[in-house]
Parts: structure tokens; C-alpha cells; sequence
């Protein structure tokens, strides 16, 4: 029942060449950043990242990117990271867009053992029609497209409506960051770095779960416990210092006001 490993090579043993990996986070918030610096030093290649983005150019999965360890991404989001941009546009990655709560309810699903399932999300559009670029080749043309996928009709609420079926995501491992966890792999998350994080951990075969905290099984309270340890197979204590390695993805301040604007 102990899960916990000693060391971050320890942690992601297993993962090879062209391993599917389900990555929790959203932007930079609970990403498990100690894991992939460590598969960033592993040299481990031909990826498949299912993940609602790609972190930023020099920080999180940003950093397996722009070492060219990642072949292919399944996200919702492009956004802050230019180096994803550039290599999607030019053609060096392959990327299924999905929208984001489709991509979160196919990695519940194949985590809950549920193969398919229909949603209102995309029909009408080139979600459900096919056409949406997943590779480009090197002259700007599409190498490879998103193929058609089966739309039926359904009724609710008394009103027919089209629901288009999209297929779960099961992934080879799962790596997620925890703020506290046990030996048991109970996990807790704290506020928003909850995201993606119990969905990634559900849809990996083999889940490694790093922890800010570790503390002993009894000692968290059975309600608030966010991921049961039945989907977590390996649990990575940090060290204070890996745990406050933590990056604001945009900084937004707000200007010191001047003495004349205090006065008034």
C-alpha cells in the first residue's frame, strides 16, 4: 500500500519513447514541474501530451517542447507559449485541438472506464465535420486533418438536437502535483491547481502523483480527500524547495499610487 518512491527518476520509470502522457495543470497553476524536469533530463522522445496547454516557452511542458521530446499535443489552448505556435504552424508538431470541457469530460470518461460519449460541443462545426488541422506540412498546406465524426440526434426536454460522439482518452501514465498527499496516494489540491489535475490522474494507466506535503494515511480527512489513491500508483514527496518552485504565468501589478492621488 506504500507508493511512495525516493527519487524523481524513480517516479517516472517506465516512460519510454512514445509514451501517451495525461499532464495535469492549467497555464502554469499545479503542473507537476519536478516530474518533467525530470523526463527533460531523461531524454526521453516521440511523446504524446494530452494537456490543456503546453505551459510557456521556458517552463513546464514548454521545456520538453522546445527540446523537441514531444511529438504530438491533444489541448484546448496554445496561447502564451510562442515556441508551441511556431512549431504547430510550421509543421514540427502535431496538435488536436479540443474544446476544453470535451477534453476534460474524455479524460474522466476514460479514467471511469466509459469508451465514448455524445456532447453538444462542436456540432456544426469542423469538430464534428472534420478538416481541423492537426500537422501542416513545411509549404503551409495540411499534412494530416481531424477526421468526421459520428453525429446522431437525441431528444431533450421535448426538442431534437444533434450531439457529436467524442472517444476518452486513456494515457500510458498520468503525472499530477498535489499540495498534500499520503503513502496511500490520496491526494488533496489546493483551490485552483485542482484543475485538470484528478482528471489527468484518472486517465493514466499509471498515475505518479509529487506532493508538497506528505503525510500519513489517517491524517487527511476522508471528505476532503479531492483523488482517491486508487488511481495513483506512485506518490513523489518534494523537498521545501521543489515545492516552492512555483511560476506566475502573466504578473499583473498595479501601480503605487502617488502622494497626490492619496490625498485625493
Amino acid at each position: 500500500m506504500d507508493k511512495v518512491v525516493s527519487s524523481p527518476a524513480e517516479a517516472v520509470a517506465g516512460i519510454s519513447d512514445g509514451a501517451t502522457l495525461a499532464v495535469g495543470g492549467f497555464g502554469l497553476c499545479g503542473i507537476p514541474s519536478v516530474l518533467i524536469a525530470e523526463l527533460h533530463r531523461s531524454g526521453i522522445s516521440d511523446l504524446e501530451v494530452v494537456s490543456n496547454n503546453c505551459g510557456v516557452d521556458d517552463w513546464g511542458l514548454g521545456i520538453l517542447l522546445g527540446s523537441r521530446q514531444i511529438r504530438r499535443m491533444v489541448s484546448s489552448y496554445v496561447g502564451e507559449n510562442k515556441e508551441f505556435a511556431r512549431q504547430y504552424l510550421e509543421g514540427e508538431l502535431e496538435v488536436e485541438l479540443t474544446p476544453q470541457g470535451t477534453l476534460a469530460e474524455r479524460l474522466r470518461a476514460g479514467g471511469a472506464g466509459i469508451p465514448a460519449f455524445f456532447t453538444p460541443t462542436g456540432v456544426g462545426s469542423q469538430v464534428a465535420d472534420g478538416g481541423l488541422p492537426w500537422r501542416y506540412a513545411a509549404d503551409g498546406t495540411v499534412a494530416v486533418s481531424s477526421p468526421a465524426k459520428e453525429v446522431r440526434v437525441f431528444e431533450r426536454d421535448g426538442e431534437e438536437r444533434e450531439y457529436v460522439l467524442e472517444q476518452a482518452i486513456v494515457a500510458d501514465f498520468g503525472l499530477v502535483r498535489a499540495w498534500k498527499g499520503d503513502r496511500h496516494g490520496n491526494l488533496v489540491f489546493n483551490r485552483s491547481s485542482r484543475n485538470f489535475n484528478p482528471l489527468a490522474a484518472m486517465a493514466g494507466r499509471v498515475t505518479v502523483a509529487e506532493v508538497e506535503e506528505l503525510v500519513e494515511p489517517g491524517e487527511l480527512d476522508p471528505d476532503a480527500v479531492h483523488l482517491p489513491g486508487i488511481y495513483v500508483q506512485r506518490v513523489l514527496p518534494l523537498t521545501p524547495e521543489q515545492a516552492a518552485d512555483k511560476r506566475i504565468e502573466r504578473r499583473t501589478v498595479t501601480p503605487a499610487a502617488s502622494p497626490t492621488t492619496q490625498e485625493a
